[in-house]
């Protein structure tokens, strides 16, 4: 059945769709990251950029988080309509996230730290 302009659409029917999007593009990012670390070169380095990507994901996590506990204005930075700002938020904590981890003057730690505990279980 082709959709055309004219056809119902269910507002469910989009967000799954939408859905289904998300879904493959996280799996194909997480994959493709997977692939970065693995082709990366010994297991030392391995760990290394695991660790780091750790520390990444716990700064991102940690961010949404925090802006949860902001007083939110009726106008955000898109206007009324915030699904916009929403999505953007994501990305630029994700974003901000990495930076930190892999700036060696902005890094939490968390990565040296997994690193040093964990070197003697690899080659």
């Amino acid at each position: 059945m082709a959709i055309t302009p004219t056809s119902d659409i269910t507002s469910g029917t989009i967000d799954l769709i939408k859905h289904g999007l998300h879904t493959a593009r996280t799996v194909n990012a997480d994959q493709e990251l997977y692939n970065q670390i693995k082709n990366s070169g010994d297991e030392k380095t391995q760990l290394k950029k695991v660790a780091t990507e750790f520390e990444s994901i716990f700064i991102t996590k940690m961010l949404q988080e925090m802006d949860k506990t902001v007083d939110k204005e009726e106008n955000g930075l898109f206007g009324n309509d915030n699904k916009y700002e929403e999505a953007f938020k994501g990305i630029v904590f994700q974003q901000m996230g990495r930076d930190l981890a892999n700036n060696p003057r902005t890094t939490f730690g968390f990565a040296d730290q997994i690193y040093r505990q964990m070197e003697h279980l690899v080659k």
